[in-house]
């Protein structure tokens, strides 16, 4: 079983549908319009396809997350609403009573092919805090490891604010971002994206290949056009962007595609592909270097700032003389020298009182000290920027 703490390293960013044949992990994301057949209740042939499809992609020892919207649109038909309710009560309700049918549908197929799986509902929340995110990307490599696939959805029944992320595409690449996936799907009710809207321009032409950076690609968005789901083209692009922030590729496809998953895995020309613009590691470390705040300071000796200057290596406790402020695990600290400069910034495996106990020790005393062990490192070299 894989640690869960483990961080896939990918090497190179992935520039032709060739490169998908390397996909380790994946993230597919369905929509409402055809989880719901247009609204009429859940279309249960179509969601057999899709598992399928994603049961042989496992058997190729490609890791699968669904992100699955449908449990409001679910939920309206079993209710027998006609239209989206407004108030926030309604759709809640609407996405407590939708729920138990979506999970029930996927456990039911997922078991005939062998396949576990566990529900996952996440909130903002969930990933906007650090502590919460690294517990939420903990549990989730976990069930991986194990073989299971998580079905995940926004926790529409808790959830606040309008109930919010604003869209399952977005929590789709926020949960590529968290896993650290090679690679997001969207499956759409259109075949990708058109140059011009093919809803007004018989013309338009579907995209195959466009760099997530191209300025183009604003003028191409459209809004949603069934009334059951809230994304529209637009989300879509704005959630491949985000992916793209850990280095993740994205491809937009119509799930009425035969074998639509396996199709793009085999690096066919299906949808539309948006090419991340860094590489993974690169595309990371310039999200730790510039979204985040330095919480503390991790006071390392000369040992450790040779090792991370010289070696590219993670920062164990036995390195770490010293620890100021106060800050919790998953943020930022800057590890400095003896005489205060600063050498490198990375996302901390432990609270600043923790780090304090452990400071000066091997990795191997850690659980002895603190009664637990998340991570051998204090920082792990994939979450730290040389400065």
């Amino acid at each position: 079983m894989q640690s869960a703490t483990t961080w896939i390293k990918k090497s190179r960013i992935m520039k032709r549908r060739s490169d998908f044949s390397s996909v380790h992990r994946v993230v597919v994301k369905i929509g409402s319009s055809l989880l719901t057949d247009g609204g009429r209740g859940l279309s249960r042939c179509a969601m057999s396809t899709w598992v399928e499809q994603m049961a042989g992609l496992r058997k190729r020892g490609i890791e699968v997350l669904l992100v699955s919207s449908g449990s409001v649109a679910e939920g309206m038909c079993r209710l027998g609403w006609k239209s989206r309710p407004k108030a926030l009560h309604r759709l809640q309700a609407a996405a407590s009573v939708g729920q138990m049918g979506l999970v029930e549908a996927y456990e039911s197929n997922f078991k005939t092919h062998g396949l576990q799986t566990a529900q996952v509902l996440l909130t903002h929340e969930d990933l906007s805090d650090r502590r919460r995110y690294l517990n939420a990307r903990s549990a989730l490599l976990t069930l991986l490891g194990f073989g299971v696939v998580p079905v995940i959805n926004e926790n529409d029944t808790v959830a606040t604010d309008e109930i919010r992320f604003g869209d399952n595409d977005t929590l789709a690449a926020l949960v590529a971002n968290l896993v650290e996936a090679d690679l997001m799907i969207i499956l759409t009710d259109q075949l990708g994206l058109f140059d011009r809207d093919p809803s007004f321009d018989a013309d338009a032409k579907l995209v195959s290949q466009i760099e997530i950076t191209d300025p183009s690609l604003v003028g191409m968005a459209g809004g949603s056009l069934s009334g059951f789901g809230r994304g529209g083209m637009m989300t879509k692009i704005t959630a491949a962007a985000l992916s793209a922030r850990s280095g993740a590729a994205t491809v937009i496809a119509s799930g009425s595609t035969p074998n639509v998953l396996s199709s793009i895995i085999a690096g066919d020309e299906v949808g539309s592909f948006l090419v991340p613009d860094a590489e993974p590691l690169v595309a990371r470390k310039r999200w730790l270097a510039g979204q985040l705040q330095v919480k503390g300071k991790l006071v390392v000796d000369q040992g450790a700032v040779n090792v991370l200057q010289d070696s590219g290596r993670s920062l164990l406790p036995v390195g770490v003389v010293g620890v100021e402020g106060c800050f919790s695990r998953g943020e930022l600290v800057a590890c400095v020298d003896v005489d205060g400069r600063e050498i490198a910034r990375g996302l901390a495996n432990y609270g600043a009182q923790d780090a304090a106990k452990i400071k000066r020790h091997p990795s191997g005393a850690i659980e002895s000290i603190l009664g637990y062990v998340d991570e051998p490192e204090i920082i792990h070299r994939d979450n730290l920027i040389l400065i």
